[in-house]
């Protein structure tokens, strides 16, 4: 019984050691996700209050740099390239510093690969954009630190900061236009190789109309004359094969193996010299 009670009281222990208090962060974490144009932008801060403090010029003193917010670094990621005052950030996440004063506020985009932690000086070989922006003075106080993407446009957006009574926008853009000209002109001129060919093979696998599956692949090993690709040749004999065009399937299985075997693959190359056994082309 001694040894029973004994073996309660130190589980008890352990799990009163073991426990703790839950309560609420004094800068809790955001995460705000934003689509712009076709480009994902993700902003992740935390979030201070002003509590009747003081905030910019005894909090946060001008002229040094600031993490922009509290805890780890406030951290910005662009799925696409994207352009601060003409400098390109290229895909990525990138910390964001300030460093505020009076009337302005220096911006600064930074990718030295860490999350915590605000370097005493800048490296200029992590700096990869850095802009200048006005601060300007709000009627009213906004007692949590804000950031928000905002001014929504097809290729633009601004990069809003707000706490106690002052706000600044860093603008920014992103190659939207190109991206969908892209697309159009991808769309417009008609299906690429990939669309051919997997139309082909799975009206092949599929059972489907054989003729149509024999003038899709074609179209495909034409679009490829210039880099010829054994893989789609090698579809090229199967449904050539199928369609009962033995002599233009022992060609195609013939140039799916010549390039097969400059490739290195091995798998091919038994694929193909099989086939041209069992045609009676070897």
């Amino acid at each position: 019984m001694k040894k029973l009670l004994l073996c309660l009281f130190a589980f008890t222990l352990i799990n009163s050691l073991n426990a703790q208090v839950d309560t609420p962060a004094p800068s809790p974490f955001s995460k705000l996700e934003q689509k712009v144009g076709l480009t994902d932008v993700t902003l992740e801060y935390s979030r201070p209050g002003v509590k009747e403090r003081k905030v910019f010029g005894s909090l946060v003193p001008f002229g040094k740099i600031w993490r922009t917010g509290a805890n780890a670094r406030t951290k910005i990621t662009f799925s696409t390239d994207a352009t601060i005052d003409g400098q390109t950030l290229k895909a990525g996440s990138y910390s964001i510093f300030t460093i505020p004063n009076t009337d302005t506020w220096e911006v600064i985009f930074y990718n030295d690969g860490k999350e915590f932690g605000t370097p005493k000086e800048l490296e200029d070989a992590h700096v990869a954009a850095r802009t200048t922006v006005k601060a300007y003075a709000m009627e009213y106080s906004v007692e949590s630190f804000t950031m928000d993407i905002s001014n929504l446009k097809n290729s633009s957006a601004t990069i809003a900061i707000l706490w106690d009574k002052t706000y600044l926008a860093v603008p920014f853009t992103v190659p939207t236009d190109e991206a969908v000209l892209a697309s159009i002109n991808n769309v417009m001129s008609g299906p690429g190789v990939n669309d051919y060919f997997q139309s082909a093979v799975y009206y092949l696998q599929e059972g489907k109309d054989i003729s149509k599956a024999k003038a899709w692949i074609d179209k495909a090993v034409e679009m490829t004359k210039d880099n010829p690709r054994f893989w789609v040749l090698r579809q090229q004999s199967v449904i050539h094969a199928k369609a009962g065009s033995k002599d233009t399937a022992i060609a195609a299985a013939k140039a799916s193996l010549m390039h097969a075997e400059k490739a290195g693959n091995d798998d091919y190359v038994k694929m193909n010299t099989d086939s041209l056994k069992e045609w009676g082309a070897m």
